[in-house]
């Protein structure tokens, strides 16, 4: 089972820029597909970016697209969020997840504590 841990978050002005980290446990870290979510108090968790542990392939919501960036470095056991031109609507905590190893589709069955994002107009 992996453990995941963000860091990262915290207050920046619209226009600005933050990058979060998601680093993960153990020695198969290349097996998963990693994904960030966000989430807003009251609100349904929304899937923002995921990359493929098969080919790094990736996935954006269309909320994010074009500013997010989502990138994984295997030899660090990290996989990262770059947030450019950053809005008050991306405000949210910020989720990293995993599925199961060597799986691509389906549930995200391991989660980070979250990371809050806000961004001030």
């Amino acid at each position: 089972q992996v453990q995941l841990v963000e860091s990262g978050g915290g207050l920046v002005q619209a226009g600005g820029s933050l990058r979060l980290s998601c680093a993960a446990s153990g020695r198969t870290f290349g097996t998963y597909s990693m994904g960030w979510f966000r989430q807003n108090p009251g609100n349904e968790r929304e899937r923002v970016a995921t990359i493929s542990w098969r080919d790094s392939s990736t996935y954006y919501a269309d909320s994010v697209k074009g500013r997010f960036t989502i990138s994984r470095d295997n030899a660090e056991n990290t996989v990262y969020l770059q947030m450019n031109s950053l809005k008050p609507e991306d405000t949210a905590v910020y989720y990293c997840a995993a599925r199961k190893p060597y799986t691509d589709y389906g549930a995200f069955d391991y989660w980070g504590q979250g990371a809050q994002v806000t961004v001030s107009s």
